[in-house]
């Protein structure tokens, strides 16, 4: 990710001369230029539409009565009640803005602000169907004999470091100087280097007291304000690690959050990754300063990575970053809690288990969830995946400083609605602010455990067979689970069609939810309705910076009690090694459904289970302001409970109809045993994009995008473009360009159409993203179209 930075805001404005060409028509267009064209007032919130140059973009302005709330979703401006797009912040904090070709805002009644698809306050509950918001049932699993969480046999010391709020400048801040800033958890009296967990918050208000007359935006924090202390609100996992052995670091962010919005282009991506990076370099100095309290005291060839919010997709940018160094550190283990994912990076190589809290009111479509499907084929590597949705969550509060009454800056419950009967405050199965942290601390805990320490104790906690910590009581933790490739043989991907899957009527393919359907030939069917951005469908939700780029696809099997065959979809199965057991991803669509799973084995012999005595994956999740989301749990059936049957001689897999109607979707069949492998930096080469200059012309044109690899590869890799940010500039159309290099090849192009036209309009800018590479991990995944036009004003 290190290079080109590209503009963050779609199509800014740039002050330079515009170069006329010679021959160019003048557009005999009457509304003048940069003129107004509605305004109004909505909520007590004044905005404007403004025509941008004589061509068929505006720029929508929206200055709200109070400082907009920092947090880890971008603000996004809707129209009517439509999002249009991602929203710029002004210095004021009060402001917003952005540039859009969509001409419906020409004609706008209201603008409002909009989080996740969704306007500010809409007010969009919905209790008609309160009786069905019960708890789920928790998956059964063992409570495990030791708890990851427990205090360990050491004390735990501090030896906490702040070099300054200007410390170190990072190259995606372009430049800008922020704080170096961490404390750090030590056993107290471990002997030889121990292995090392960093700490990384999001995105929060990052000053607090009291002041006037200065930016809302503003780095280091003025006089009579205090930065932050995000960062130490991760004692209770940092100290249990500590006391077991481990050294524990959490890092300051602050001076991210605060200048982001003026300078990152990626929303400090790009920079948080960077500053992880910064703090293992500094760190490393003193591991070998003799004169230094961890003088020897941290194994950097050992190194797992926690990143809340904002800081999850931070982390797993990290990592990348890392594995494209000459000496990368040993980043073995990533664990991102809360995430953000606006660019669809991957991450193979190191051991990951993602966090969905199912309470989130800030990330509350779980794009997080994207981590885990996209690196599930991303590149040939043998570690332990994992998602787990945690009933009862919410975002804010796994971090004791983002916790009412235990803040010392301000905070908050980010989920609003006190009276929601499943995450509203006093919802049975809401998770109070003690009870949350402490489930963070075991999971937390148990990660680096297990992936950094190899205590094989706590497997169970991210295999899928969904082993429970005593300290975290009785949350309830859904999981998706990917074994290693070496413990796992893969059936079916579901992802599209193949020859050993046969499928009936009622079986198809579809990936992403939309309403209508695509135009794009390319793509499948929809998953489910949508109008729009929706928070019910994390596996299908568009990336903020790639939205274009297809999400999971999946098997689709949908019924009625006049479905015929019974049976399905069937697979042929073959396994050269013998597994435990049999595992898929599934969920419902709709209401509750059964399926029956029936193998048959080389002989002949064939045997029936039940998904529902084995999982409740095809039982709804609890509804949320009116519905469930959609998130897969992964269903495993042990070999042994298909009786009669060779559990190595498998040759056929099917599933058949088990309730009058349903409405399923499956993913990734696989015969496996639970394992656990460490992991490390991957050796896959890095994709980038590259920038592109071009005249507009009156006529359309191919422009062809450099997309380059750092080295070649023995197989052949693929990567997706996407030519803008949800909305564009009118002479580039949103498109996906799918760009694949041929094994050995380190160049390619991506082509896409640009529109010409006889308008006189001002330079612009347009974002390109690479993201969701296969065989590949992300480079510099930012890429600027630059536009001249070739029309005199």
């Amino acid at each position: 990710m290190v290079g080109t930075l590209r503009t963050f805001w779609l199509a800014l404005a740039v002050t330079v001369a515009l170069i006329a060409v010679p021959g160019g028509a003048a557009s005999a267009d009457p509304k003048p230029s940069n003129g107004t064209v509605a305004s109004g007032r909505t909520a007590g919130a004044d905005w404007s539409v403004t025509r941008r140059g004589q061509g068929d973009t505006w720029r929508v302005k929206l200055r709200l009565p109070q400082p907009v709330v920092f947090r880890a979703a971008l603000p996004q401006i809707a129209v009517d009640g439509r999002v249009i797009g991602v929203a710029e912040r002004a210095a004021d904090g009060r402001t917003i803005s952005l540039l859009t070709s969509n001409a419906r805002v020409v004609k706008a009644k209201k603008v409002q602000l909009a989080w996740n698809g969704a306007v500010a306050g809409a007010g969009s509950q919905n209790y008609q169907a309160s009786a069905r918001t019960a708890q789920a049932a928790a998956p059964v699993g063992p409570v495990l004999e030791e708890d990851p969480a427990a205090p360990g046999p050491y004390g735990v010391e501090r030896a906490d470091y702040d070099l300054g709020d200007t410390a170190v400048r990072l190259a995606g801040l372009r430049g800008q100087a922020v704080e170096m800033r961490a404390a750090v958890y030590l056993p107290k009296g471990a002997e030889g280097a121990r292995p090392v967990a960093v700490f990384l918050h999001g995105m929060h208000q990052f000053c607090y007291g009291k002041t006037t007359g200065t930016p809302a935006i503003n780095w280091p924090c003025t006089k009579g304000m205090k930065p932050v202390p995000s960062y130490l609100g991760y004692e209770s996992p940092a100290k249990a690690l500590a006391s077991h052995g481990y050294a524990v670091v959490s890092i300051s962010a602050n001076g991210v959050n605060a200048t982001l919005d003026e300078s990152a282009p990626d929303a400090g991506t790009q920079a948080r990754g960077e500053l992880v990076l910064a703090h293992l370099d500094q760190l490393r100095q003193w591991v070998s300063d003799s004169d230094s309290q961890l003088s020897g005291r941290l194994d950097l060839s050992n190194v797992g990575l926690m990143g809340h919010s904002r800081g999850g997709e931070g982390v797993v940018t990290a990592a990348a970053l890392n594995s494209a160094r000459p000496s990368p550190y040993g980043i073995r283990a990533v664990l991102p809690l809360a995430p953000t994912d606006f660019a669809r990076n991957t991450l193979p190589g190191a051991a990951m288990a993602v966090i969905l809290p199912y309470c989130d009111g800030d990330v509350s479509d779980q794009q997080g969830q994207h981590f885990y499907d996209d690196s599930r084929y991303a590149g040939k590597d043998n570690v332990l995946r994992t998602t787990l949705t945690m009933l009862g969550a919410n975002h804010n509060f796994f971090n004791t400083e983002w916790t009412p009454a235990t803040s010392k800056a301000g905070s908050f419950d980010d989920w609003g609605d006190k009276k929601d009967p499943v995450c509203g405050r006093k919802a049975p199965g809401r998770l109070s602010p003690k009870q949350q942290q402490a489930v963070g601390a075991a999971y937390l805990s148990g990660f680096f455990r297990l992936n950094l320490g190899d205590e094989q104790q706590f497997l169970p906690m991210f295999d899928g067979t969904n082993g429970r910590a005593k300290s975290a009581g009785q949350a309830v933790v859904y999981t998706q689970a990917q074994q290693p490739s070496a413990s796992r043989t893969d059936l079916a991907s579901f992802a599209l069609p193949k020859a050993s899957v046969t499928t009936s009527k009622a079986a198809s393919y579809c990936a992403g939810a939309g309403n209508p359907p695509s135009k794009d030939k390319r793509l499948l069917p929809a998953c489910a309705k949508s109008d729009g951005w929706s928070t019910d469908f994390p596996h299908w939700v568009p990336s903020y910076f790639a939205p274009d780029v297809p999400t999971t696809s999946v098997a689709r099997l949908k019924w009625t009690t006049k479905t015929k065959p019974r049976t399905l979809v069937s697979i042929k199965a073959s396994s050269p090694t013998a597994r435990e057991a049999l595992t898929f991803r599934a969920a419902t669509l709709s209401s509750k459904a059964g399926l029956d799973v029936t193998v048959t084995d080389r002989s002949g012999a064939k045997a029936t289970v039940s998904v529902a005595k084995v999982s409740n994956a095809l039982s709804p999740l609890p509804r949320l302001q009116g519905s469930a989301k959609v998130i897969m749990q992964t269903v495993r059936i042990p070999l042994t409970s298909f009786k009669g049957v060779d559990p190595g001689a498998i040759a056929q897999v099917s599933f058949a109809r088990a309730s009058k109607t349903g409405d399923v979707v499956l993913a990734d069949l696989a015969l496996d045993t639970p394992s656990s492998v460490i992991g490390g930096p991957t050796a896959l080469p890095a994709a980038s994009i590259g920038d592109q200059i071009v005249f507009e012309r009156n006529k359309s044109q191919r422009v062809r995008i450099p997309v380059n690899l750092s080295r070649p590869s023995s197989v052949p890799v693929v990567v997706n473009v996407d030519t803008n940010i949800m909305y564009g500039e009118g002479r580039v159309p949103a498109k996906w360009v799918k760009v694949t290099f041929p094994a050995g090849k380190t160049k390619a192009v991506a082509e896409i159409r640009m529109r010409g036209n006889r308008k006189a309009e001002p330079l612009a800018r347009l974002d390109m993203t690479l993201s969701a590479p296969r065989n590949a991990i992300v480079g510099d995944p930012w890429g600027i179209l630059t536009v001249y036009d070739d029309d005199t004003a």
